[in-house]
């Protein structure tokens, strides 16, 4: 009982925590050796042409300020091309961007279908009218900074670089609410992860907000594929290319508007992880893929498998273990109960809609792990859809940037 106990122990504290610091330590290690990596970039001249591609379904609140957002980038206009696809919208969506006052000079498109079968579907769909070099991906309801483009594309000076990601942010309440305190703190931390995964050797699939690939190796995707951004980059990864992350790039995304509505994210993430998992075993081969494939494990795998059990396992035989009377066990035991109690005491201040930050981390770890468990069940029924309803975000005037 005390070896299941701590062998527990050690996989959630890795993965939480230990991977963070052994990831640190690493890149350190590395930068001693090899001093820290430098990004060359292109000349002005060199600048490539890049096709931005904007997914929207039913974004007609949002689909204004997205196109304007677009039309402010720091990049030649001569070399880049937007391309907004809108299959399923049954708003307004499509009218809009059609209606709106481009200016001259300004290369745009609009692809719209009336089937809705889901975002990977959409882009696979309109791939084949892409002909620049780099394609760079990214949602509707999203706000991207001007300068990402310059900032993505300087990667791709290095011709071992296939994709790259760019930062996910969340933008907050202003008064924090449980889900956008978590799920800033949780992505503020996924960041720091990301960053030191790429110096690395490369980093462990993309976020949907914002990623680029060179156009060459996009690879149509199984059309059931629940997250197609995090399947398409490792796919281009196992090829032997690097999935670099660029913070300097970045798109800012509203929190969902509770944690329940986070909540349907988080399950459809889980299940599409869990589907990615078993389409992708090869990876699992540390002797072929190395240091990609100890990143994978440790960044992503055992998130999604082990350590949820990992958490059950550990307060259910930390029990006895503490009824023994032995002072180690009891502290432990003491810990785990007082940070559910935090987790219980955050969901009910957000069911009472009051202001405690510190009781919203707790919480929103828990939701994070029952999403595994949700999603697994959904996993082995097979009844995640491609085809989701989008979780509600705060309004725009209620957040500001975090």
């Amino acid at each position: 009982m005390k070896t299941v106990f701590f062998i527990s122990l050690f996989i959630i504290l890795y993965t939480y925590i230990g991977y963070g610091v052994l990831l640190f330590v690493l890149v350190r290690i590395k930068r001693l050796f090899s001093g820290k990596e430098e990004l060359i970039g292109f000349s002005e001249s060199e600048l490539p042409m890049v096709t931005f591609v904007v997914a929207a379904y039913n974004e007609q609140d949002w689909i204004v300020d997205k196109i304007k957002n677009c039309l402010e980038f720091d990049y030649p206009k001569d070399k880049i091309e937007f391309l907004f696809v809108t299959d399923g919208s049954s708003d307004n969506t499509p009218s809009k961007i059609d209606d709106f006052p481009y200016p001259t000079g300004v290369k745009w498109s609009l692809y719209h279908s009336p089937e809705r079968r889901g975002k990977i579907a959409a882009v696979e769909r309109i791939m084949e009218f892409v002909e620049t070099p780099i394609t760079i991906y990214t949602d509707a309801n999203t706000l991207v900074n001007k300068m990402a483009i310059r900032k993505i594309v300087a990667h791709y000076k290095n011709p071992k670089v296939g994709a790259v990601a760019g930062e996910k942010r969340v933008s907050m309440a202003e008064e924090d609410s449980a889900n956008s305190a978590g799920e800033g703190f949780y992505w503020k931390y996924e960041s720091s992860l990301k960053k030191w995964d790429s110096e690395l050797y490369s980093v462990v699939g993309a976020a949907g907000e914002l990623f680029s690939l060179r156009t060459e190796l996009y690879q149509a995707v199984p059309k059931d594929t629940v997250i197609e951004d995090f399947y398409m980059t490792l796919k281009i990864a196992m090829k032997g290319y690097k999935v670099k992350y660029e913070s300097g790039a970045y798109a800012v995304e509203s929190a969902s508007a509770s944690v329940g509505e986070e909540l349907k994210r988080k399950i459809r993430i889980s299940a599409g992880g869990l589907q990615a998992i078993s389409r992708l075993t090869p990876l699992l081969n540390i002797f072929k893929y190395g240091v990609l494939t100890f990143q994978y494990v440790s960044h992503r795998v055992l998130r999604w498998t082990l350590t949820p059990m990992a958490l059950i396992i550990l307060f259910i035989v930390n029990i006895p273990l503490a009824l023994s009377g032995n002072p180690f066990f009891i502290f432990t035991m003491l810990g785990q109960v007082g940070f559910y109690l935090l987790s219980l005491i955050g969901f009910l201040l957000e069911k009472q809609k009051l202001k405690f930050k510190m009781f919203f981390i707790p919480y929103y770890f828990c939701v994070m792990n029952y999403s595994v468990y949700a999603g697994f069940f959904r996993f082995i029924k097979g009844s995640q859809s491609v085809v989701w309803e989008k979780a509600k975000r705060l309004e725009k005037e209620e957040t500001i940037v975090k």
